[in-house]
C-alpha cells in the first residue's frame, strides 16, 4: 500500500513510520510522497536522507484555498497514494481532498480526543491545557479525517498517567513517543491489512 505523509515541521512521526517500514513491521507499505506545508520543515530532510520523493504545498503559494485544495489533490493522485497520513500537519485540508480520499486520511492528534482537541489545538498547547485543567490521563488518538479539526472517527488510542513533575514540554515528548509513534505506525499496519472499517460514523478495528 502506498501511502503519502503530510508534515509541518520536524517529522518524529514520519521517521516513526520509515523506521517500521525498515524493521518490517510496515511491510507491503510504502511512503509514496512526503508533503510539507513549508520549506523549513525538517521532515523534508528526513524524506531527502531516505530517498522519498518530497514536495511543499503551502496554501500561501496559490491564489487561493481552491486552487491550493486542487493541487494537493492533483499531486497526491500522481503518486499513487491509496492512503494520506497525516504527521504533525498543521493546515486544515480542503473540501475536494477530503472528499476525494473519503475514509483513507488519517491524522495523529497528541491528546485524548474529544478531548484537549479542535482549532488550535496542536504542537506544545494540548499538553499545556492538559497540565492547566490537572487531568491525570492524557494521550495520543489516530483518527479519519473529515472536514472539521479532530472530528473523524477515532481508530486507536492510547494514554499515559500526566505525572505531577510534567511540563507541557516533558509530557509532549512522552506522549510522542511512547502513544504517537506506537499508534500511528499500528493504524497504517491495520488500513493495509484491510482491519478498520466504518459503521454509523464509528471506526471498527479487527486485530
Amino acid at each position: 500500500m502506498k501511502i503519502a505523509v503530510f508534515v509541518s515541521g520536524g517529522g518524529t512521526n514520519l521517521q516513526a513510520i520509515i523506521d517500521n517500514i525498515k524493521s518490517g513491521f510496515l511491510s507491503g507499505v510504502e511512503i509514496s510522497l512526503v508533503v510539507a506545508s513549508n520549506s523549513d520543515a525538517y521532515a523534508l530532510t528526513r524524506a531527502k536522507e531516505n530517498n522519498i520523493p518530497s514536495c511543499v504545498l503551502s496554501i500561501k503559494d496559490f491564489p487561493g484555498r481552491d486552487e491550493w485544495d486542487q493541487a494537493v489533490v492533483d499531486t497526491v493522485r500522481k503518486s499513487g497514494a491509496e492512503l494520506i497520513v497525516l504527521a504533525g500537519y498543521l493546515s486544515l485540508l480542503g473540501s475536494r481532498t477530503v472528499t476525494e480520499y473519503s475514509n483513507r486520511i488519517i491524522n495523529i492528534h497528541p491528546a485524548l480526543i474529544p478531548s484537549f482537541c479542535g482549532p488550535g489545538m496542536y504542537g506544545i498547547r494540548p499538553h499545556k491545557a492538559v497540565l492547566a485543567r490537572g487531568v491525570k490521563v492524557s494521550g495520543a488518538t489516530v483518527h479519519f479525517v473529515n472536514e472539521n479539526y479532530d472530528e473523524g472517527p477515532i481508530i486507536l488510542q492510547k494514554a499515559v498517567d500526566v505525572l505531577p513533575s510534567d511540563t507541557p514540554e516533558s509530557l509532549q515528548k512522552r506522549i510522542m513517543s511512547e502513544c504517537e509513534q506506537v499508534i500511528l505506525p499500528k493504524a497504517i499496519r491495520l488500513i493495509a491489512d484491510g482491519k478498520v472499517s466504518i459503521e454509523n460514523n464509528i471506526a471498527v478495528v479487527k486485530e
